[in-house]
């Protein structure tokens, strides 16, 4: 007998029904195509993250093992669950990572490592890859939806709180597991949910370790469920379940997916920036402000940044310094603003520049605002208003509605040339193949086969 709390089903096994049987349509069109465009995304932050010293960290630890699961940027290959830490860490090494603000979660960097680990170990093809991610985000962003507020996200890292149920499901639907066996392991995974948000006062790294944590937890429980291991049916919404724990709340009535057809994975967005998502706005509309106003840096006598709630309250987002590790800077809208304003662009190198004294001046005369109206439109927008003003009192300012996401485009010229760097033009160019063609592939594990070539270590181009 399936169990029920009352006269309905429990609320685990409610979604993973929901979930395995969800009419096609939900997965094609938009879906479909915003899936692929988040896995190209994944791979050209993977690629281009991995040699930094997190990536490699993740790498070190991780057993050679002749035959093994790749781990991308390096010719090492190793166990499944290795090359899924090693790759969840190197696609969040960039802080560029695929968003979902509701959830304020980066669910990208736990579903792409668990599934295309799965896909070298047993024939996915790449429909049922692009089913098994779709419902991973969809999950994950329904449940976040459901459990985050400010006051949670201060505390525990959203990622590390609803990633392993994403994980988990996109990976109990690529190996097509039946009901009763996905609950077990939404259920064990639910039980190595965390990551505590300390590290944004340091720019220590545990950041960086969370979504491989959660990809290695997530396949090791859904191998613990196969083997007959059998999780708590009241996970979600018992006395001590999740929302209990770690919303502090009791459950609500009903998650439900796809309500009125709408797929979670539409409300994700692929960053411009290389730096936490409450900065990203705010820093689009400081490079405006500084185009339109025609200032010089030294010129900029006050900045006022009007942004919303969620934005000045996430850890480490109002933080002015003094800054001794980039990831600092990453997470500091105030650093991001003034550096946009310094340089004139918005590039990974800003966020070396950390003693660079043109920046410090610009972050003394930057002030903070709650916008209420922003405050309000959150999460369905990102707004952000920067004004400039100068020492003889003109005053520019430009206005974000919302964010502005990487297109199709840009993500596509940027994983070209990482991949290229990394792999070489004809194993970069494969690759993009084989994704924007996955519906059509027999078998996916090509895509990630590609990408564990190094220049220098496997020739790639005659």
């Amino acid at each position: 007998m399936p169990a029920t709390t009352g006269d309905r089903p429990m609320m685990l096994q409610d979604l993973v029904s929901a979930a395995l049987s969800a009419d096609a349509t939900h997965f094609e069109g938009a879906p479909d195509q915003k899936a692929r465009l988040c896995l190209v995304d994944f791979l050209a932050c993977a690629l281009e993250a991995s040699p930094l010293p997190w990536s490699r960290q993740a790498a070190a630890l991780a057993p050679e093992i002749e035959g093994g699961v790749t781990i991308i940027g390096s010719a090492k290959r190793t166990s499944l669950e290795d090359a899924a830490f090693a790759n969840g860490v190197a696609g969040h090494g960039l802080v560029r990572e695929d968003m979902h603000a509701a959830a304020i979660a980066h669910l990208g960097v736990v579903v792409w490592p668990t599934l295309l680990g799965l896909a070298e170990t047993r024939r996915i093809d790449g429909e049922r890859l692009l089913r098994a991610a779709i419902l991973g985000y969809e999950i994950g962003g329904r449940l976040g939806r459901a459990v985050m507020t400010p006051e949670l996200a201060r505390l525990y890292r959203p990622t590390g709180l609803v990633g392993p149920f994403a994980a988990a499901l996109a990976g109990a639907v690529a190996l097509d597991l039946d009901e009763a066996t996905t609950c077990s392991a939404l259920a064990l995974a639910a039980n190595t949910c965390g990551g505590l948000n300390e590290w944004p006062r340091h720019g220590a790294d545990e950041m960086y370790f969370h979504p491989g944590f959660v990809a290695r937890n997530a396949l090791r429980a859904l191998r613990l469920a196969q083997a007959g291991a059998w999780g708590s049916p009241s996970i979600l919404e018992g006395p001590a379940g999740f929302f209990a724990a770690y919303g502090r709340t009791q459950a609500p009535e009903r998650v439900q997916l796809f309500p009125d057809g709408q797929a979670e994975i539409l409300a994700v967005f692929n960053k411009q920036v290389p730096a936490c998502n409450f900065a990203q706005s705010a820093c689009q509309a400081a490079l405006a402000a500084l185009r339109k106003s025609d200032f010089s840096p030294d010129e900029i006598a006050a900045v006022e940044v009007d942004t919303y709630e969620a934005a000045l309250n996430y850890p480490g987002c109002a933080a002015r310094g003094p800054f001794t590790r980039p990831l600092q800077a990453k997470m500091s809208i105030a650093y991001g603003v003034a550096a946009t304003l310094a340089c004139g662009a918005i590039e990974e190198e800003n966020y070396a520049r950390l003693d660079d004294p043109a920046i410090a001046r610009l972050i003394d005369c930057l002030e903070f605002r709650e916008d209420g109206a922003f405050t309000r439109a959150f999460p369905g927008r990102q707004a952000a208003r920067v004004t400039l003003v100068s020492g003889d009192g003109h005053r520019f300012a430009h206005e974000m509605d919302d964010v502005a996401f990487a297109d199709a485009e840009l993500i596509e010229r940027r994983f070209l040339k990482a991949a290229e760097t990394a792999l070489g033009q004809a194993a970069a160019n494969d690759i993009l193949t084989r994704v924007r063609q996955l519906d059509g592939q027999a078998d996916s594990s090509a895509i990630i086969g590609q990408c564990g070539s190094v220049q220098g270590d496997t020739k790639t181009d005659d």
